[in-house]
């Protein structure tokens, strides 16, 4: 009887991992945000702004996650059809990882929930996660970039220098098949495996690129705005200034360099951005930019603990 119910434990806790690891990160996220700032604290300054814009923000944030499940869930289809909502839960937990672990650590954990959630072998699932942060890397950069031409009047040679770089990810995309040649020439004949399944986690044509790639720049609109339209609300200003902020904390969540919960990190970016856009560097202004990128901050954190929080909500049955 014993053995039945060791066996029967085992396989509730196989069948239920994901819930519970996302139920402990929520937990964990909860009593930081208790630990660092208090949540009395945050939610006072959040009535100030109002709870409208506040709502309206998580929801346009939350919303975010989705676009991103889906850009995965086009990128793996056979593994993945039929099973949204459990690929959502994995996002989510990846999402929460990855926020709460230093220096990106939390990456480490898409290929592995891929493999145990869909059968997704790591190599390719690692391959996958790199292409895809790569268009993550290069849609905040262009964006970015359109700021930098613009303010400065660079002119034609500025705007035709931007669109190459736009369009670069496509050039590279089309020399794939080229590039794995050339590997394969090199390569140890123990490493053909590997590269096969490398190959099988980059999109497999042009129209799967450019869907992934839309969605990039569909998600990374979307976060930006919103983040811009926040800091706004809370003065900083010009309105280019929180475009910038909102580049800067982006910026800072993508790059290596990343403290847990990027507590500082991604206050100073935005500060760092902002301030590269235009805000004045006089004390009062950096008081209210330091204010706004510490609440800005913490809406990310509670978009995150939300959506994962939605994900268990809309946990599909056994």
């Amino acid at each position: 009887m014993n053995t039945n119910w060791e066996r029967s434990r085992r396989s509730w806790l196989a069948r239920n991992r994901l819930a519970l690891i996302s139920a402990a990160a929520i937990a964990a996220y909860a009593i930081f945000v208790e630990w660092v700032w208090g949540w009395p604290v945050l939610l006072r300054q959040w009535a100030e702004i109002g709870v409208g814009p506040v709502l309206s923000a998580l929801a346009l944030l939350v919303a975010t996650y989705f676009i991103r499940c889906y850009r995965i869930h086009d990128y793996f289809p056979g593994e993945t059809r039929g099973r949204f909502l459990s690929l959502f839960r994995v996002t989510q937990v990846h999402n929460l990882l990855n926020i709460m672990l230093p220096f990106r650590a939390g990456e480490t954990s898409f290929p592995l929930l891929m493999r145990s959630e869909f059968g997704v072998p790591l190599v390719r699932g690692t391959a996958a996660l790199f292409v895809m942060r790569l268009l993550d890397l290069h849609a905040l950069l262009t964006v970015a970039a359109v700021g930098l031409v613009a303010g400065r009047g660079q002119g034609a040679i500025g705007w035709v220098l931007w669109l190459i770089a736009f369009l670069s990810p496509l050039a590279f995309f089309l020399m794939k098949e080229k590039a794995l040649t050339v590997m394969r020439r090199f390569a140890p004949a123990k490493a053909g495996p590997l590269l096969d399944e490398a190959e099988a986690g980059l999109p497999i044509g042009i129209p799967a690129f450019l869907r992934a790639w839309a969605m990039t720049m569909l998600n990374w609109a979307v976060k930006v705005v919103v983040l811009a339209w926040v800091l706004a609300i809370m003065g900083v200003a010009p309105l280019a200034a929180s475009f910038g902020g909102a580049l800067g904390g982006e910026l800072s969540s993508v790059l290596p360099v990343h403290a847990p919960a990027g507590v500082g990190t991604y206050a100073a970016a935005i500060v760092a951005g902002a301030v590269s856009f235009g805000a004045s560097a006089d004390q009062a202004t950096l008081e209210t930019l330091g204010r706004a990128s510490v609440n800005a901050h913490l809406m990310i954190i509670v978009s995150a603990v939300a959506g994962t929080m939605l994900s268990l909500l809309l946990r599909p049955k056994a």
